[in-house]
């Protein structure tokens, strides 16, 4: 990967090859474009440069599931550029129900038209996804439905596979590295100015055989693959970096956990927050019975010394008949 074949489009670096197709009925939607137009303020403001491979593959017209990888909180905004490159084309991503729950945030969600996905309760948000892409949207999914912290690729859920299939849609892998030097789990962040670079390689839509665990076992060794050959450019063109750093896979000389360590720390964060989730639901719980309690002794108090004994004594009786 050679700098001097990119092209400068405002933050973004297309090979200098590249012909950008006609303007999409997409590029025209307000609201999506409104953000899209502030999220290329923000990316100059921080001085991230985004370099592009392989936007080509990913069609100017109708539909395509675009499955990428996960390190970090800024993948959500990076993985859609490629797809504005291609005359506007507009992603709907497929994010856990707890975004859209969160005020202001949510409704922007809702507005763009992106698609909840509720874990608890999956085939609403399947549906939905093979919909839009019926309808001949780009829906983006990240198959390993987490954050990696090891920055390799995890296992993957076969979703993707499966939604792909059931909307006779291509399946388009999609890798970028860098975005976890901005905004990741267990590192601090740095989002004011990170002044770092990004690379996103899209890859060629996917040969599949309707099989979901068969497709899946190729999509995830096709983004190992891919993982692998973004990182050697990565580290050719923005290199070379020092041993140890939190953004770098041990596999590279890094400190980010191995796989391993962070299976078990993907455990320990679920554990925690189930734990969190059941003691927010006693809290309630507790305060609902105080309630509870208050009121009874509000009707008490309004029935004056013989109604408060007639109560006590009814429920003495209730009590022991209850043994």
């Amino acid at each position: 990967m050679n700098l001097k074949d990119f092209r400068r489009h405002g933050a973004i670096y297309l090979p200098k090859g590249y012909s950008e197709p006609a303007k999409h009925a997409e590029a025209s939607e307000p609201f999506y474009g409104a953000i899209i137009k502030l999220v290329a303020q923000m990316l100059r403001a921080q001085g991230i440069k985004v370099y592009i491979e392989g936007a080509e593959n990913i069609p100017a017209e109708g539909a395509a599931l675009i499955a990428v990888n996960h390190t970090g909180y800024f993948d959500f905004i990076l993985s859609g550029v490629p797809a504005k490159m291609r005359g506007g084309r507009l992603v709907r991503f497929m994010a856990k129900k707890e975004i859209f729950d969160t005020p202001v945030v949510g409704w922007m969600m809702r507005k763009m038209r992106h698609i909840s996905v509720d874990r608890s309760a999956g085939a609403e948000s399947f549906d939905l996804a093979v919909e839009k892409l019926r309808a001949g949207n780009l829906v983006g999914i990240f198959p390993e439905a987490t954050v990696s912290r090891s920055f390799e690729i995890k296992e993957l859920k076969t979703g993707a596979a499966r939604i792909a299939a059931a909307a006779d849609a291509p399946l388009i892998p999609l890798i970028l590295w860098g975005s976890q030097r901005i905004w990741t789990k267990d590192i601090p962040k740095d989002v004011v100015h990170p002044n770092v670079p990004i690379l996103v390689q899209v890859g060629k839509p996917l040969e599949l055989i309707g099989d979901p665990d068969v497709d899946t076992d190729l999509l995830h060794t096709t983004m190992i693959a891919m993982l692998r050959d973004v990182r050697t450019k990565y580290d050719a063109a923005f290199g070379p970096f020092g041993p140890g750093l939190p953004w770098r896979p041990e596999s590279m000389g890094g400190s980010a956990p191995n796989p391993e360590r962070a299976a078990l720390l993907a455990l320990e964060e679920k554990e925690r927050r189930q734990a969190a989730r059941e003691h927010k639901r006693a809290e309630k719980l507790r305060r609902l019975d105080m309630r509870a309690d208050r009121k009874a002794m509000d009707v008490l108090r309004s029935r004056g010394w013989f109604g408060r004994m007639k109560a006590r004594v009814t429920t003495a009786i209730e009590a022991r008949r209850d043994r």
